[in-house]
This record gives C-alpha cells, structure tokens and sequence, in this order.
C-alpha cells in the first residue's frame, strides 16, 4: 500500500490543536511538506518546528490567518500556492457555538457559513490550479457526523456542516476527471477542546453535571470512549495518500460506530 507523501505539500488548517494538530504530524510522518494554517501566531513556529521530519529536505512552516477574514485568507493562500504548489489541503475549524436552531440570530448563521463553507471554497480555489499542474490533489474537509443525522443542540453547526457537504460532493464530481479527490472526515465525539465546550455547555443549561453528560455521550458510542485525535488524524492520512486514489466524494464517519444511518 502506498502511503508515501514525499514531495509532496500539505496545508493543515486549524493546526495547532485536537485534529488538526494531530492531522499535520500524520501526514509530516508519511513524508510531506506540511503549512499550518491559524490564528495563534504566537504558537504556530512552535508547533511547526516540532513536527516529524522522517525523510530529509523536509520543510515545514506557517501561516496566520483567520478564516473569517476571506479576503487576507485568499491572498495569504494564493502567495504560499504561487511558490510552493499544494497537493493536498486539509479544510477544518472549530464549529459553531452550540445552540437550537430556533432563535437563533441570522449573524450565527452568517457568521458559521463565512468560517466553514465560504473559507474552504476560497482556500480550495486557490491551492487546485497547482494540483492540476503536478497531476495530484487531495481535500479533505472535517467536517461533522452531523451531515447523516443531525445533532440535538448543535442547530448552525447541523445547518452549516451540511451545506460543506454538500458543496464537497459537488467539487469532487468537478474535479474528479482532473484526478483530484474530494472527501469529507466526520468525526464523532473526539478528545478536542470543542468536545469540552460542548459538554459545559450542556451541562450548564439542562442543569446536570460535567460527568453526568459525559457519560451519557459515552453511553450513545458502541466503543464506550470518545476518539483520540491521532485515530480521526489517521483516517485523514489515508485518505490524502496515493492509495485512496480512487476515492473521491465520500462522507467517512470515525466515530465509534455512533451514528446509526448506513
């Protein structure tokens, strides 16, 4: 199986924490170039300098952005593609706060599409002209079970994720005759600091405490746990390796056999 990504250069987004973190050092150690991309400049040249360099003339290195801010987003991307073209691209942020869908304020939504949706169309549209010149492309995009079955208490990230998916199945179907892969990682509940949040949050309005929610969360996974992000971080490197060349448009659960659609 070739899993090898020697020469190859990949731009990580959210890549200081939880997935993201756990996605650069994956595909750092299969042999790639690896670019973080955040908005804590003030931890990014740490956590570049620290990943895996197995093979040598491995370079790694940054980039400071906020997803929000398409524009700078663009501009910033569009440098980093134009002197070092990007095979693969990992699109992933934090989701959106939780909460129901009714009464919600339209900027929530506003602000979710701009974060997820319209960020990975402008970080794609500026890393593919370079796949098609060098004949290989991967994006993946993390996004959430939610796309299957739609999460109590989660109504933006439900309503946005998947409008990713949806924008995801389209571009593989475009891209696909180029040779360039579209997927989409949909993790479960993983050991990130999104998953606290989510369970303070909940704790906080039913009234129950932190280890009550916690463990009903656990009790709805067939594996009894939450995933460590290396494990959701594998099944990314996987599919941005030669040998898921043939996959493209696909919604992968890593979830612990959670969610229950086929």
């Amino acid at each position: 199986m070739n899993l090898n990504l020697s020469g190859k250069h990949a731009l990580v987004c959210g890549a200081t924490q939880g997935i993201g973190l756990a996605t650069a050092k994956a595909l750092a150690e299969l042999g790639a170039d690896v670019t973080l991309l955040a908005r804590r400049e003030d931890v990014l040249g740490e956590v570049a300098t620290a990943l895996p360099r197995p093979q040598a003339g491995q370079v790694h290195g940054w980039i400071s952005a906020d997803a929000t801010d398409t524009e700078a987003l663009r501009a910033k991307v569009e440098a980093l593609a134009a002197g070092k073209p990007v095979h693969i691209l990992v699109n992933n942020s934090g989701g959106p706060p939780p909460g129901t869908v009714h009464g919600t304020d339209i900027a929530a939504f506003e602000a979710a599409y701009r974060q997820h949706l319209l960020a990975n169309h402008v970080l794609a549209e500026a890393v593919i002209p370079g796949m098609e010149r060098d004949g290989y492309g991967r994006i993946v995009n993390v996004i959430s079970t939610s796309v299957k079955e739609p999460i109590s208490g989660l109504g933006v990230s439900n309503t946005t994720r998947w409008a990713v998916a949806s924008w995801a199945k389209t571009l593989a179907t475009e891209l696909a005759v180029k040779g360039i892969t579209v997927n989409n990682v949909l993790p479960g509940s993983t050991e990130t600091p999104r998953i606290e949040q989510i369970i303070d949050t909940t704790a906080a309005k039913t009234g129950q405490s932190r280890e009550a929610v916690f463990a009903k969360m656990v009790a709805e996974i067939p594996m009894r746990r939450f995933a460590k992000p290396e494990e959701t971080a594998a099944a990314i490197a996987f599919l941005c390796s030669p040998a898921a060349g043939y996959i493209t448009g696909v919604n992968l659960p890593v979830d612990g056999g959670r969610t229950r659609s086929l």
